[in-house]
């Protein structure tokens, strides 16, 4: 009756048993029976139920039939979907004709709702016993098999709706993302910040420097970019009167693709009127510790590899370290690193292994020290503080005017969030941005933005978190594609 239910079956391909399955879906049109169903009005959901068994009670629920035991007269099945499933009964001696054949043409993978009362096994399983049941949509392929899964990497990526129904692991991982996005917006509801949306179509592609994804608006006659972060608007906002205001949504960057890069990703962008970084990061820290406790069960995540094998354990107890970066850098490239000649830090990035370009400046040779021999080796939460200002245009300077006062959280050898005291000064933010721009201000810089800032922008602290690595480290999941419903792919050759 299922696709494994014989040695014969079992060794079928899949073309045959898609046959199969279209020959019973013709049985069950000749029985008058509509293969695609209707709406079916339910009691209760099979997770819940389970949770909440109770026996004796009549129910109806609907689901997916995940697992099937045929024992000639008795019939044991599972039936559930994403948020989980519950044993299933049907005795056949009981059932007609007609009604034994319809039962006959299901198989694994088919959608059905059943109505019946709540028993327990033998065994000690909750258990519905069916009294009737109702086709709601014939699978016309097979399932994954159920008891290794879905295990190739590609088709789980590709084929995700496959990766749900076998892995309950991916399932509950995008459940609990759901959920945790949720939470986060209540966390900053909760704090009076208000939620908005800004263009995700823009003129000019500012807020990070990425490369954007280019289009064309035909009616007005202008070129567009899909937006690489959502801050300048926000900030737009602030001058509006706004003083605590977010947005949760996509950020687009036409950019490579790796186990921490998607080019399309969420992002959570946070500003605070009359705040600075350092309010900002105990924010941070405040939200990824909540979500920490209410759904990986404490503050501590362990990171395992396909086998269930620990290979990292993530400790987020408070406080979370604070360091300075150029003490960070000084940690692993030397003391002397900041006081010698550019050309020797080039020569010390040959020693420590770093690879560089000759087009880099020396801003950007010390960064690549850090981003490979501090930022992909810190695991446990660590807010890099006073970063050299080159690196980022849109925050207010520290004293000296060589760094800037921003925090960058760095969590399992990645940058999770980015804190910054926001630059208001809007003669200061243009020389800033035209800096940044080389010498093609007229593409790169947003001059709106900058009369805005005239109008007056009052001190802010501000945040970027990305919310698929955030997830990533929460869940242990070893690169984004676990976390992203359909990560984008290669087009695959036919």
């Amino acid at each position: 009756m299922s696709d494994a239910a014989t040695p014969q079956q079992a060794q079928s391909t899949e073309a045959e048993l898609i046959a199969i399955r279209r020959e019973k879906l013709g049985k069950l049109r000749d029985l008058g029976v509509d293969p695609f169903g209707s709406s079916y009005e339910v009691s209760d959901t099979p997770a819940n139920l389970r949770a909440n068994f109770e026996e004796g009670r009549r129910v109806k629920i609907a689901g997916r039939i995940t697992a099937l035991r045929d024992m000639g007269k008795s019939v044991f099945f599972s039936v559930g979907d994403i948020h989980g499933s519950i044993q299933g009964y049907l005795g056949t001696k009981g059932l007609d004709e007609a009604k034994l054949a319809e039962w006959k043409c299901l198989d694994r993978g088919d959608w059905i709702g059943i109505e019946g009362e709540t028993f327990v096994t033998r065994t000690g399983e909750p258990t519905v016993k069916v009294e009737d049941f109702t086709v709601l949509s014939k699978s016309l392929r097979p399932m994954p098999d159920k008891f290794h899964g879905l295990s190739d990497r590609e088709t789980k990526y590709r084929k995700r709706h496959l990766d749900l129904m076998g892995n309950p692991e991916s399932a509950s991982v995008f459940v609990t993302r759901s959920r945790m996005v949720a939470e986060i917006r209540n966390f900053f509801h909760q704090r009076d910040y208000l939620e908005v949306e800004t263009p995700m179509l823009q003129s000019v592609a500012g807020g990070a420097a990425a490369r954007p994804f280019e289009t064309f608006h035909n009616a007005l006659g202008m070129d567009l970019t899909l937006r690489i972060a959502p801050e300048l608007f926000l900030k737009r906002l602030l001058v509006g009167g706004f003083t605590k205001v977010f947005e949760l949504n996509r950020n687009f960057r036409n950019e490579g693709i790796s186990r921490r890069h998607n080019p399309e990703f969420t992002m959570l962008e946070a500003y605070q009127a009359f705040a600075d970084f350092e309010i900002m990061a105990n924010l941070v820290e405040e939200l990824t510790c909540h979500l920490a406790e209410t759904f990986c069960g404490g503050l501590t995540i362990e990171h395992k590899d396909e086998d269930g094998n620990v290979t990292r354990t993530i400790d987020l107890s408070r406080p979370w370290k604070r360091a300075n970066y150029h003490d960070l850098v000084k940690g692993v490239a030397g003391d002397d690193f900041f006081d010698v000649t550019p050309e020797q830090r080039r020569a010390k990035c040959d020693e420590l292994g770093v690879q560089i370009s000759p087009e880099m400046e020396d801003y950007e040779v010390i960064q690549q020290v850090f981003e490979k021999k501090v930022e992909e080796h810190t695991f446990d939460p660590c807010f890099v503080t006073r970063v050299p200002s080159e690196l980022i245009p849109l925050a207010k300077l520290s004293p000296g005017g060589k760094t800037v006062e921003v925090y960058e959280l760095i969590i399992n050898g990645q940058e999770i969030s980015p804190g910054y005291s926001e630059l208001n000064d809007p003669d200061f933010q243009r020389q800033r941005l035209e800096h940044q721009a080389g010498g093609e201000e007229e593409q790169k810089v947003d001059y709106d933005f900058i009369e805005t800032l005239e109008s007056g922008m009052p001190p802010a602290g501000g945040i970027g978190i990305g919310i698929d690595r955030l997830i990533m480290m929460l869940t242990g999941a070893p690169t984004i594609r676990d976390v992203v419903l359909f990560p984008l792919l290669k087009k695959k050759e036919s």
